[in-house]
C-alpha cells in the first residue's frame, strides 16, 4: 500500500501533552490534505511529529515502511518538513540551499555533477517563479521571500511525503494560490502525499483533496471539504455563527457572520 496510515499517535513538548491519540483514515499517494484548526490545536506539533522532529508515540507508516522506528537521517529520505519559518541567519544563496537540497536527496542527488544540480535547482525556481531570487542571500530575503526559498527546497528533496506548515503565510495573492497550485502539482504529478497547515479555510478547500480539522489535539472532523467544513463544525471549532456555500464558478466559500458567546 502506498500513502500515509497515522494511528494513536500523541506528542509534545517537555511531558505536556498537545496531540492526544490521534488516527487519519488512510491518505493516499497523490493526495493533498490539509490540516486545519484554531489557534493551539495541535497543528504545527502534529507535523513536526510526523517528520520526526518531536518524539511522539503511535503508528506512523508511510508506504508500508512504519517511520517511529526509523533514525531522524532515514526519516528524512522519505519526508520532508517545510516550517513556518527559515532558520536565520544562513548566508547561503538561495540557489545554493536548493542544490544542498538535491544533494541530500536519496534518488540520485549525489549521482548529479555540480552543473546538473545547478540546473535543476534552478529549474524548481523556476517552476515556483523564484528564479529571480536565485544569486541573493537567505539571510536577506523578506518573510515571503524565505518562504518561496524554503518550498524550492522541500520540493527539490522530492519526498514521498510533503509537509507544509503555513506555506503561504507571508505570501501576496498571486504567490499564495501559485503554492496551493504547486502543492496539487506535487500530487497529482509527482505523486507525493501532501499535508498543509492553513488558516485559510476557502484555500483549504480549493487546494484539498480532504481536510482534516483539529480541536484541542484531537481530530474534530474529517472528510472532503463539504464535510469537514459545515457550519456545525465551524460552531463547534472556531465558536462562530458561519455559513458555507459555493460560489457561481462552484468555489467554496465560508461567511462569518458572528462570534459564539461563551455558554
Amino acid at each position: 500500500m502506498t500513502g500515509l496510515r497515522v494511528q494513536e499517535l500523541s506528542a509534545g513538548y517537555g511531558g505536556r501533552p498537545i496531540v492526544e491519540g490521534l488516527t487519519l483514515p488512510s491518505l493516499d499517494a497523490g493526495e493533498v490534505v490539509s490540516v486545519v484548526g484554531p489557534n493551539g490545536a495541535g497543528k504545527s506539533t502534529f507535523l513536526r511529529a510526523l517528520a520526526g522532529l518531536i518524539p511522539a508515540k503511535g503508528s506512523i507508516r508511510l508506504d508500508d515502511v512504519e517511520l517511529t522506528g526509523l533514525s531522524l537521517a532515514d526519516r528524512a529520505k522519505r519526508v520532508t518538513y517545510m516550517p513556518q519559518t527559515l532558520p536565520q541567519g544562513v548566508a547561503l544563496t538561495v540557489l545554493e540551499t536548493v542544490v544542498a537540497a538535491i544533494r541530500a536527496t536519496p534518488l540520485g542527488g549525489a549521482a548529479f555533477t555540480d552543473a546538473q544540480a545547478v540546473e535543476r535547482a534552478y529549474q524548481v525556481l523556476q517552476r515556483i517563479g523564484a528564479e529571480a531570487l536565485a544569486g541573493q542571500r537567505l539571510d536577506r530575503l523578506s518573510g515571503g521571500q524565505k518562504q518561496l526559498a524554503g518550498l524550492a527546497q522541500a520540493l527539490a528533496r522530492e519526498p514521498r511525503l510533503l509537509l507544509l506548515d503555513e506555506p503561504t503565510s507571508a505570501l501576496d495573492l498571486y504567490y499564495q494560490l501559485r503554492v496551493l497550485e504547486l502543492a496539487r502539482e506535487a500530487a497529482v504529478e509527482r505523486g507525493m502525499t501532501v499535508m498543509i497547515v492553513l488558516h485559510d479555510l476557502q484555500a483549504a478547500a480549493r487546494v484539498s483533496d480532504r481536510i482534516a480539522v483539529m480541536a484541542k489535539g484531537r481530530l474534530a472532523a474529517f472528510g472532503a471539504p463539504d464535510e469537514a467544513v459545515t457550519p456545525d463544525i465551524l460552531a463547534q471549532v472556531y465558536r462562530v455563527s458561519a455559513r458555507v456555500q459555493r460560489c457561481e464558478r462552484g468555489v467554496l466559500q465560508v461567511l462569518i457572520d458572528d462570534v459564539l458567546k461563551a455558554g
